[in-house]
């Protein structure tokens, strides 16, 4: 009887310590591009985060693999940029996986773009505009005040998802909030040789660090949204850069450079890649390299 009684205390044992960990294990984040897998690790450093794209890939362009639609099922949330920057992919994915904690806002499913004021909305689109954004440009992660916000709407969505780890949460947020306080100053001083600066560069990629640092996109390399470039239009980017005005031509770390390529040898004009996003180069390994990497490039350009 002794014998049973010690062996039913330890499966009791086993059983709670085995509730233990399931309670302390950490939500399982999908996070649709790396700057967002980056956040929620500042954010949630117990969580477990799969990035479903690097910054060497298109995200507007991802296909639904089986292993994204597995990783997607074992998602408590999904954190994507939104405004229709993945409509090609995530509703497949959320379909496939059958998870019904990531198919809705009110739940486990998060976009950055319903967080704050996006730039470049549009009332209207049709096709002939290309791939454009009616909610307005998704590239929101070099805007740092907008990080800030985005983390903080994160953050609650977190606390939403696992109220017992509130506390831990909260703390985080203030922690990386601190920093990037404090970083946002340093970086402007960084950045202030770029004020005025003209650069061409391909799709509107870099639109929020351009108009956080006053540089003007003067020409797009697509002769629209979504379309690679064509030789007219190489040819018409070629007669603009006759102005001298043009600092470099600029290239998201996973876009084609052959088109940057060609109009920099007959412009004689650097071509620059800039890493997108968080692994975009051996810099930027998180958030804060990632801004450092990307102006200490674009600073390279301007001191030539």
């Amino acid at each position: 009887m002794r014998i049973n009684s010690n062996l039913t205390k330890i499966a009791a044992l086993a059983l709670m310590a085995s509730y233990s960990c399931v309670a302390n294990a950490g939500l399982n984040i999908f996070a649709c591009e790396p700057e967002y897998a980056a956040l929620a690790k500042e954010l949630a450093p117990d969580a477990k985060i799969y990035s479903a794209t690097t910054a060497m890939q298109d995200p507007h362009q991802v296909q639904a693999r089986p292993s994204l639609i597995a990783k997607m099922r074992q998602a408590d949330l999904s954190v994507c940029a939104g405004a229709d920057l993945e409509v090609g992919w995530l509703p497949m994915l959320q379909m496939k996986s059958a998870n019904a904690r990531v198919r809705s806002t009110d739940r486990g499913l998060f976009f950055a773009a319903d967080q704050v004021e996006t730039l470049d909305q549009l009332e209207s689109v049709d096709r002939s505009m290309g791939d454009v954004h009616a909610q307005g440009n998704p590239h929101l992660h070099f805007s740092p005040q907008k990080v800030l916000k985005v983390a903080e709407a994160l953050t609650d969505k977190l606390v939403q998802l696992d109220p017992d780890s509130s506390a831990d949460y909260r703390k985080a947020l203030g922690d990386f909030s601190k920093r990037w306080e404090d970083a946002i100053p340093v970086w402007e001083a960084k950045a202030a040789p770029l004020q005025g600066k003209n650069v061409i560069a391909y799709h509107s990629s870099f639109r929020y660090l351009f108009d956080w640092i006053g540089i003007e996109q003067v020409a797009d390399l697509e002769p629209k949204p979504g379309l690679p470039p064509s030789s007219s239009h190489l040819a018409s980017l070629l007669k603009r850069t006759e102005a001298g005005d043009v600092m470099a031509i600029i290239v998201a770390s996973y876009q084609d450079e052959r088109g940057a390529n060609w109009l920099g040898d007959r412009a004689n004009l650097p071509v620059q890649v800039l890493p997108m996003s968080v692994g975009g180069n051996e810099q930027s390994q998180d958030l804060f390299s990632l801004y450092d990497s990307v102006l200490d490039l674009l600073l390279g350009l301007s001191s030539k």
